[in-house]
């Protein structure tokens, strides 16, 4: 099944302030379910001031209005934006006021968004234990091959050591912070609620579902060749839109809410449930849902809805195009394979599933969540804003003139030290298709637009290394080890060509070269780095095998709703450095 979530996570303000801005969410292994047809009719707006003034200009919140002589925006089923509901929470919502409360938000989307919802949209409430129950079910048929790809792509990033189950992590993060998902195959909403007696209705997170229908429905969106990704960083790549756009619509929902709509909220709106969340991977998924919207902003601010409306039809194609904006629509990301130089006793990991692929791609987002994330864990350790390299744990967030996390745009996934990324692949190897984990291997190969800028990721990659305990191996060149005691353990070879860099993995320093032909080369009287990797002219194929990277654990799709503990561990560590500092 495929969900599309919203996510908001939590991330510090000033000293004790915190507040909830969108996040991302993406987890598997779920079986790719083509969502259902969903017809598309364009963006036909009927304005609401073609119906008699009575109906159009009432005060704020009233509960008297007419209903018009036809479907208009901001107006559904019996319901204008701006009109009254009388509903109880104290025990739940019963039939009929989850119907009114339904009927108003969508009256209230189309107010804000300026589109027509085609058809009504079910609406399921559950508590976050029924909730938890589900989402372990769709983890429960993992295949072996497929943990190991988790964990060696997970492990490559340092999100992951060689003790910790990545699959498992990622089922724990998601159990424990979705908000609320709309499945397009289903055509359904649901909102999890953390009152298991009473399961409560959170107008904000419903908001944002209901808006990822209405983006099947007009644009028919995930009936698109781009929907869904193949990747991480394709799936990051599409949610800049598809995450983007909601989320924003989301900002502007709720700050009407603030301003003068009487809108339907827990008491409690710190969200999220107990369970483990791994900060790693939970960043590495939100750049469409802080970036996005930024994207979109300024977009709509620029030229109107029209010009986001027409984004459908040319969605970003990496994360570095609505990171960078000046980079979209023409900076297309560097599409390659890498070439298999691998020993007899080596071979490519093969998954198993249709329209899948074997490999994994980062983006830009991603290789700055791997940098990152050594200072965010360094941070934990001293209670101090830690700097690993040349990036900062405060490289992550983007203030107002105020020193507060920004509603919009929260979070930055730019740095010189990833500035100037063309592309990227890691390819798993194993000996053999049922090794372990701990026998598995990579060849990561990352292409940069000029060597100067494949130069600043290599210098910030070895310091991450050295970060990560690893030393340089005597008598090899550009070959480091981290010991086994460091979690990391293993050996690695990073070198340079032009503007390509390639980092090979693998369990010991003699598999090296086994992995990839000529890697670990012995020292010579030469400077080392000269006997670095070939970089030949890749074809622009892509290596379709098995497992989709919508099945590859980490990609939810568009709309999860991750709660405020999602990042709450971000805040608090960021709460105390600033006490401290």
């Amino acid at each position: 099944m495929r969900h599309i979530s919203l996510v908001a996570g939590v991330v510090a303000l000033a000293l004790h302030l915190v507040i909830a801005i969108p996040a991302g969410a993406t987890i598997g292994p779920m079986a790719q379910d083509t969502p259902g047809s969903l017809s598309q009719t364009g963006t036909d707006q009927i304005s609401t001031a073609d119906v008699t003034p009575t109906q159009t200009d009432p005060a704020e919140n009233d509960s008297t209005l007419a209903d018009p002589n036809e479907d208009v925006l901001g107006w559904e089923d019996g319901y204008w934006y701006n009109e009254s509901v009388s509903v109880d929470q104290s025990d739940g919502l019963n039939e009929s006021e989850l119907a009114a409360v339904v009927s108003r938000s969508m009256a209230r989307v189309e107010e804000v968004r300026g589109l027509e919802f085609q058809d009504r949209v079910p609406v399921d409430i559950i508590s976050r234990d029924e909730y938890q129950t589900d989402n372990a079910a769709r983890f429960e048929n993992t295949s072996d091959r497929f943990r190991v790809h988790q964990n060696t792509k997970f492990e490559a990033l340092f999100f992951v050591n060689e003790s910790t189950d990545a699959v498992a992590v990622q089922e724990s993060t998601r159990g424990a912070t979705v908000l609320g998902f709309y499945s397009p195959s289903d055509d359904q909403i649901t909102i999890v609620s953390e009152n298991t007696t009473s399961p409560r209705m959170d107008e904000i997170t419903l908001s944002q579902e209901l808006f990822h229908a209405l983006q099947g429905q007009v644009f028919n969106a995930y009936e698109q060749e781009y929907y869904p990704g193949t990747t991480r960083e394709e799936n990051n790549a599409i949610n800049g839109l598809i995450e983007g756009d909601g989320n924003y619509v989301d900002q502007l929902y709720q700050e009407r809410c603030e301003a003068d709509w009487d809108c339907l909220l827990p008491q409690n709106t710190g969200g999220g449930g107990g369970g483990d969340v791994n900060i790693g991977i939970n960043v590495l998924n939100l750049p469409g849902y802080t970036e996005g919207p930024e994207f979109v902003q300024q977009l709509y601010e620029q030229d109107g809805w029209e010009a986001v409306n027409d984004l459908y039809d040319q969605p970003p194609a990496s994360t570095e195009q609505y990171i960078d904006t000046s980079s979209y629509p023409d900076e297309a990301p560097a599409d390659f394979s890498v070439d298999d130089r691998s020993a007899d006793d080596w071979e490519v990991l093969e998954l198993e599933g249709n329209d899948s692929v074997n490999y994994a791609e980062f983006g830009q987002a991603g290789l700055f969540t791997m940098l990152w994330y050594a200072t965010y864990e360094e941070t934990v350790a001293t209670q101090t804003r830690a700097t690993v390299g040349d990036l900062s744990y405060s490289d992550l967030f983007e203030t107002n003139q105020q020193g507060e996390i920004k509603d919009i745009g929260g979070y930055n996934y730019s740095h010189p030290a990833v500035s100037g990324f063309a592309g990227d692949r890691l390819l798993p190897y194993v000996p053999d298709q049922n090794a372990s984990r701990s026998e598995a291997g990579y060849v990561w190969e990352l292409r940069w637009d000029t060597p100067d800028d494949a130069q600043a990721f290599r210098t910030s990659y070895q310091e991450l290394l050295e970060y990560r305990g690893a030393t340089e191996v005597d008598q090899r060149e550009e070959t480091y080890r981290i010991p086994d005691e460091a979690g990391f353990g293993d050996a690695f070879y990073l070198t340079q060509q032009d503007n390509t860099v390639t980092i090979v993995n693998a369990p010991t320093v003699d598999d090296l070269s086994g992995i990839f032909e000529g890697a670990a080369p012995e020292s010579t009287a030469g400077t080392a780095g000269d006997n670095g990797t070939e970089n030949t002219d890749e074809t622009d194929e892509t290596e379709n095998t098995d497992e989709t990277a919508t099945n590859d654990a980490d990609d939810g799709g568009p709309g999860f709703t991750i709660g405020l503990g999602l990042i709450a561990l971000i805040a608090a560590i960021l709460v105390a450095v600033r006490r401290r500092n």
